[in-house]
C-alpha cells in the first residue's frame, strides 16, 4: 500500500491506495508544519487516528509533501516521526511547493503559488522546481496567506479600523480579548492556524467593500513579493493552489490585472490532482 499526504499548516490531507491505485482511505490528520508543531505531537497525532491505525503494518511507500519540509533538517524531522508509526514504510519527505507544483501541472512551465494558511511560490517546468526566495513564514513572511489576512483583521479590530458593523460583528462572534489573542499568539504551537482560522469572517463578507479592499491589497502584496521576483512570471501562466486563492479567486485576478500576470488554474485543494500524479509517474516506478 501506498500513502500520499499533502501536508498543510493546518490540516494534512492523506490518500491510502493499493499497489495498483486502487483508492482505500481517504482522512485528516492536524498540519504537521515542524516550524511550528512540536515533534513529538506528530507521531501520537496519527496513532489517534482510528482510520490511519487500521493500516500501519501494511503501507510500503508514504510520500509525504509538507508546509515547513523545505530543508534537510526539517525533512528528517517528519520522517522520524512519521516512522515511529509506521515502522515497515519507506517515507519520502518533500516540501509542499513540490505537491503544488505536481498538482497543477498541465503540460506546460508556470509559476506554481500556494495560498493557504502560509503562503509561496515557485516556478516548474514540468521536471524541477526552481525557488528564487526563502520562505520566512509566519511572523514575517507567508505575505497573502490565511494567517496574514488573519492577522491584519485582529489588528484593525483592536486599533478601531472596523467600520462600525463588522466590528460589532467580530465582537460578538468572537468575544475576544486581549490577553486570549497574546496567549494564543505566543504560547498556542500552531498560532499560524490560530490567526488564519479569523479569515473565516472575511470569506463570509468578502463582498463587503471595505473588505474587497483589504483583500485586494493583502494578495496585492503577495503578488509583489512572492511571484514578481520571477522573471518567467510576464511569460508564462501563474497558477494557483489553497483555499485563499479559491475563496478569494475574483480578488486574486483583479489584483494580478495590475501586474499583467495571466492566471491560469485556481484549485482549492490539490490532493485529487497530486493522487493522479502518483498514479501515473511514481507507483509505475515502485
Amino acid at each position: 500500500m501506498i500513502a500520499i499526504v499533502d501536508g498543510g499548516s493546518t490540516k494534512c490531507d492523506w490518500v491510502i491506495l493499493e499497489n495498483d491505485g486502487t483508492e482505500v482511505l481517504k482522512t485528516e490528520t492536524i498540519g504537521f508544519n515542524p516550524n511550528i508543531i512540536k515533534a513529538e505531537l506528530i507521531a501520537p497525532e496519527i496513532e489517534n487516528n482510528q482510520a490511519l491505525s487500521k493500516f500501519h503494518d501494511y503501507i510500503e511507500h508514504i510520500f509525504f509533501y509538507g508546509s515547513g519540509c523545505g530543508t534537510s533538517e526539517k525533512k528528517l524531522i517528519v520522517e522520524r516521526e512519521i516512522q515511529k508509526v509506521f515502522t515497515n514504510a519507506q517515507i519520502h519527505v518533500k516540501e509542499d511547493l513540490l505537491a503544488a507544483a505536481y498538482a497543477a501541472y498541465r503540460g506546460v512551465p508556470a509559476i506554481v503559488c500556494i495560498l493557504g494558511t502560509g503562503s509561496n511560490a515557485c516556478y516548474f517546468d514540468g521536471e524541477k522546481v526552481k525557488t528564487e526566495l526563502p520562505s520566512l513564514g509566519f511572523l514575517i513572511g507567508d505575505e497573502g496567506s490565511g494567517s496574514a489576512l488573519g492577522k491584519q483583521l485582529v489588528r484593525h479590530y483592536f486599533m478601531k479600523k472596523l467600520p462600525p458593523d463588522l466590528h460589532q460583528q467580530f465582537t460578538e462572534i468572537y468575544q475576544l480579548n486581549i490577553d486570549d489573542l497574546l496567549k494564543n499568539m505566543y504560547h498556542n504551537p500552531r498560532a499560524n492556524a490560530y490567526m488564519a482560522d479569523f479569515t473565516r469572517f472575511i470569506v463570509d463578507r468578502k463582498t463587503h467593500p471595505y473588505f474587497q479592499n483589504f483583500i485586494y491589497k493583502e494578495l496585492k502584496n503577495f503578488l509583489e513579493f512572492q511571484v514578481m521576483p520571477y522573471e518567467e512570471c510576464r511569460e508564462c501562466e501563474v497558477n494557483f493552489i489553497g483555499s485563499i486563492a479559491y475563496f478569494f479567486e475574483d480578488s486574486l485576478r483583479a489584483a494580478a490585472s495590475d501586474f499583467h500576470f495571466k492566471i491560469g488554474t485556481v484549485v482549492q485543494k490539490p490532493i485529487e490532482s497530486l493522487v493522479n500524479y502518483h498514479r501515473d509517474y511514481i507507483i509505475p516506478k515502485l
